[in-house]
């Protein structure tokens, strides 16, 4: 039996990138698009009339911007949205505001002089199959409402939030631990926008992060993070040093690695000499967390596609350490959660919601508002 067609609606005002997108989606069988809007209010229009399965949204249109155009289609629970955004601090700020107002997900904007051109159209066509799954979307548009019922009833309640218990299972180390290491792909601004700030003040380990981004995005995730967050939360950089209370996130295009030395753990920054699959990646900075810290490496792996954190959490796991792994309902995409429960590596698997209070008792820290 055949996979069924996914439709997709694509709305942009070049008329040259609706050809470019529709081009890269119709290469694929399993892909027909439907409809090429050239505004944000066509774009509107020919989603209520089309009922598409995914819609390609331009961040940056004349008239009607593409995140108006978005929380549209999200505010009358249509279909999901992947945003397609120029690689502008612009482009990029504006593409995080419309993850937020709940597009699923997002790509670089494809360009007649970008070098990674195939990259971007096997990330594009991966995204619309599986977002073009009803189950994916159904899933995602639970989790979003359920996340901002939760952060609306936490703001109510001044930061307390009800979690389900959680049973820890048993770990090689008892001895406390003195790093964490997050790594996330699809749907994990909007995941860290639920753990970070959520850390309280004085929260006693450091945190080091891999977002799964192009070049241009790191800096204003971090950036927008850090404003709502107690800690400190900052885009890496080479020589940066390691410290309580700090989340340092991976710069885009870049492998991030640890190195002791006499004043303490800092930030390595190197070219991908290894051709991994991602620049940033998880696996190398995992590992390298374990390396370094050996048994008293705290990991979280959340919700991604792909399998990046396994090799990585091996070595965590191998040192005597601990992974928190996100579950599946919460999970956007729950691929690299799932590969990395299903090679043995999670010993806690909690809630998206539940992971901030899960950091702060294996930090030994009482979890409140910051």
């Amino acid at each position: 039996m055949s996979a069924p067609t996914v439709t997709v609606v694509v709305v942009d005002d070049s008329a040259f990138m609706r050809r470019a997108i529709q081009k890269m989606l119709e290469k694929e069988t399993e892909i027909r698009v439907v409809g090429a809007a050239a505004s944000g209010e066509e774009g509107i229009a020919m989603v209520e009339r089309l009922r598409p399965d995914v819609v390609t949204m331009d961040v940056e249109m004349p008239g009607m911007g593409g995140l108006e155009a978005a929380r549209t289609i999200v505010g009358r629970r249509g279909p999901p949205i992947i945003m397609v955004s120029a690689l502008t601090r612009d482009g990029a700020e504006t593409t995080l505001h419309a993850l937020e107002a709940g597009a699923v997900d997002f790509i670089p904007k494809p360009d007649s002089a970008l070098l990674d051109i195939v990259n971007v159209q096997r990330e594009l066509v991966e995204k619309v199959k599986h977002f073009g799954s009803r189950g994916a979307y159904l899933r995602a548009m639970r989790e979003t409402t359920r996340i901002a019922r939760a952060t609306l009833d936490a703001v109510a309640a001044h930061g307390a939030t009800a979690t389900p218990p959680m049973r820890p299972r048993a770990r090689a180390s008892t001895g406390p631990f003195t790093c964490v290491a997050i790594g996330t792909s699809t749907g994990g601004p909007v995941a860290l926008s639920q753990i970070l700030p959520r850390l309280p003040r004085g929260f006693p380990l450091p945190v080091v992060v891999v977002q799964h981004m192009p070049l241009g995005f790191t800096r204003p995730l971090a950036e927008r993070l850090d404003a709502g967050s107690a800690i400190e939360v900052i885009e890496g950089e080479n020589g940066m040093q390691l410290a309580p209370g700090r989340a340092i996130i991976a710069p885009a295009g870049k492998q991030l690695r640890l190195r002791r030395g006499a004043g303490g753990v800092r930030v390595v920054l190197d070219e991908d000499v290894r051709t991994s699959l991602h620049v940033p990646s998880v696996d190398v900075m995992a590992a390298s967390v374990a390396d370094v810290f050996g048994s008293g490496s705290l990991g979280v792996i959340l919700t991604g596609m792909g399998y990046d954190g396994v090799s990585g959490l091996k070595e965590i796991k191998a040192r005597g350490g601990y992974v928190l792994g996100q579950d599946e309902a919460t999970s956007v995409v729950y691929g690299m959660p799932r590969a990395a429960a299903a090679a043995g590596l999670v010993d806690r698997v909690v809630p998206l919601q539940a992971v901030p209070r899960a950091l702060c008792e294996l930090a030994g820290v009482e979890y409140g508002p910051p």
